[in-house]
């Protein structure tokens, strides 16, 4: 566990130390500043945050592959991982010491957001009611969570970091429209597509409705694609 936490927190401070992580945080609190001042900031409009909060999804789109493409890809490229998997490190504590550290920068670009509600409990009148917030923000986490977990999972297959991005990239595209794309399947497997997208979960979190089985999905995703990952790095440390 204490190498795991240790390679968690060397992952957090080289997004902070590299150009690269404050970019992509500039570049999320860019795109969430504009949905709130376009979307939420209408004179007229109730004080909610769920457009915000419905767009989650796409906000993360651009962000989430860029935070994961390198996590092992580029200890790939460099050939750090030969030192990474010859030493007194088991997969799991690897792969979980990235994904930690991925996460924890995660939170950190998310936390300035929290901004929004402070203006609007500050300024709006009503202000608005906690509980969307917080499920909104919980489905930032989880869907964050599991965008990370792909974007691991690709990273752990390449050591070539532009095609992890654009793996995770497309891969998360494809599932936020997989609701469109199940009226264009066989009746037969259109209830089945139509639950491996996220967007009408988010939709639900964006309403401030907490449901188990949203919570269950984006937590068994995320868990499944570490134990992948996992499973890619032992592959690799048998080799």
């Amino acid at each position: 566990m204490s190498a795991c936490l240790a390679l968690a927190r060397r992952e957090f401070g080289s997004y902070l130390r590299q150009p690269a992580g404050w970019i992509i945080i500039a570049l999320y609190l860019l795109l969430a500043g504009i949905v709130f001042c376009a979307g939420v900031l209408v004179p007229g409009r109730p004080a909610t945050l769920r457009e915000f909060f419905a767009l989650s999804g796409w906000l993360l789109l651009p962000v989430a592959p860029a935070i994961s493409m390198r996590l092992v890809a580029e200890e790939l490229r460099s050939g750090t991982i030969e030192q990474l998997l010859t030493a007194p490190l088991s997969a799991w504590a690897l792969v979980m010491g990235k994904y930690l550290g991925a996460m924890l920068f995660l939170g950190a670009m998310l936390l300035p957001t929290l901004v929004f509600p402070a203006v609007l409990w500050a300024h709006a009148s009503p202000a608005p009611a906690p509980g969307p917030v917080v499920a909104g923000y919980l489905c930032l986490v989880l869907l964050g969570a599991s965008y990370v977990a792909l974007g691991l999972l690709a990273s752990c297959c390449t050591s070539n970091a532009t095609l992890a991005f654009m793996t995770t990239l497309f891969v998360i595209l494809a599932l936020l429209f997989a609701p469109a794309a199940a009226e264009l399947a066989p009746e037969s497997l259109r209830p089945l597509i139509a639950r491996l997208s996220p967007a009408p979960r988010i939709l639900d979190f964006a309403r401030g409705i907490i449901d188990t089985a949203n919570v269950a999905f984006f937590a068994i995703v995320s868990c499944v694609l570490v134990v992948a990952s996992v499973a890619v790095m032992e592959v690799r440390r048998w080799r």
